[in-house]
Parts: structure tokens; C-alpha cells; sequence
């Protein structure tokens, strides 16, 4: 899936950019769930940039500590792809927490507009769904405010033409909408909202 840049997420990438000035070589990378942080972290390595912990509250402490001392050794950027410290992720080991507290803290804003009527389009793309003209204009302003909201949105559309083997007009559009946000029959996207 292609990286969608915006206001929610620009600020991050210009930081990456600049990860050399980051305070001790480290940022914590974090935002609601779906909103591409593991996507900006592979962007991030791939680019030779740094090197990444992805999922860092699934990691052992002091594996994390070992990492973030290697930066400060080999001089090379790490970027730590979790919860805020200290308030959503609650560190144990004292000399981890003291490292991480002055990281550069990178964090992904909620969707706006743009950023919204881009992730409809890339979701389709990726699920080779076409939708038909006007469906961002309709969606957007209508559409779950989040990243996983406008995913299960998505899906739903998806779901609703190859089940029925219809397009996805406003009829087929509606009717997602009414699902995810009313937790229609597919009352399993609530979860992701």
C-alpha cells in the first residue's frame, strides 16, 4: 500500500528526514491504530535513514535499551514505533524510561479531509476496487473520522459488489456507511472504528 502524506502525517516525514538532529538519535513514532505508522517506519529504514522497532510495547525492555545504546555508538538514527511515553506506555525498566523520555516524540494526527478522500482512494486501489465518479466527494464529508474507520468503510464496499457482483455506486456506498457506522451486518468493523 502507497503512503499517503498530509497535513495528519507531514511533520513526521520532515522530521525523518532530519533524523540526524533528533535528541539522542531516537524518536517515538505513535497515532491511532491503522494510521500507517509500521508503513512510515518501513519507509524509514528502507530509505537508509535509521533503523526501526516496530510494535516496540511487544519487545523486551532491555532489548530496546541494547538498541537505543547502539545508536548512540554507531551514531545512527532509531526510530521506536509505540505508545507515548510516558502517559501510554508505561516503561519498568528505570534506565530505559531515562532514555526515551527526551526522544523526539513524532505523533500522527487524526485524518483531515485530504488525507481522507487519499486513503479511500488508495484502500480501493489496493483491493482493485473502482469506484464510481464522485465517490470521494460523497464519502468523505460521511466517513468514519479515523484511519481504521475509513479501512473498514472501504472493505465494506468492497464486500457489498463481489458478494451482489454490482459497481460501487452511491447505492452500494450508502449502504457501507450505514453498516460501519450503524454496526449493521457486519457488525465486526466496530471494532476497528
Amino acid at each position: 500500500m502507497r503512503i499517503i502524506v498530509g497535513q495528519p502525517n507531514e511533520g513526521v516525514f520532515e522530521a525523518c528526514r532530519h533524523a540526524q538532529d533528533w535528541p539522542f538519535r531516537t524518536a517515538l513514532l505513535w497515532g491511532e491504530p491503522r494510521s500507517g505508522k509500521s508503513l512510515i517506519a518501513r519507509w524509514f529504514e528502507n530509505s537508509g535513514l535509521g533503523d526501526v522497532i516496530d510494535d516496540a510495547q511487544g519487545w523486551q525492555e532491555d532489548a530496546i535499551f541494547h538498541r537505543w545504546n547502539r545508536a548512540q555508538e554507531t551514531r545512527r538514527p532509531l526510530l521506536i514505533v509505540g505508545p507515548p511515553v510516558p502517559d501510554g506506555w508505561k516503561i519498568t525498566l528505570p534506565d530505559l524510561r531515562s532514555r526515551l523520555g527526551p526522544a523526539l516524540n513524532l505523533r500522527i494526527d487524526t485524518p483531515d479531509d485530504d488525507m481522507l478522500a487519499g486513503l479511500i482512494e488508495a484502500h480501493a486501489e489496493a483491493r482493485g476496487l473502482v469506484l464510481a465518479d464522485g465517490a470521494t466527494t460523497y464519502l468523505v464529508p460521511r466517513t468514519p473520522r479515523s484511519f481504521a474507520g475509513v479501512e473498514a468503510l472501504v472493505a465494506e464496499i468492497d464486500r457489498i459488489t463481489l458478494e451482489r457482483k454490482v459497481p460501487a455506486t452511491l447505492a452500494i456506498w450508502r449502504e457501507a456507511l450505514e453498516i460501519v457506522l450503524g454496526g449493521g451486518p457486519a457488525g465486526e468493523q466496530e471494532e476497528l472504528l
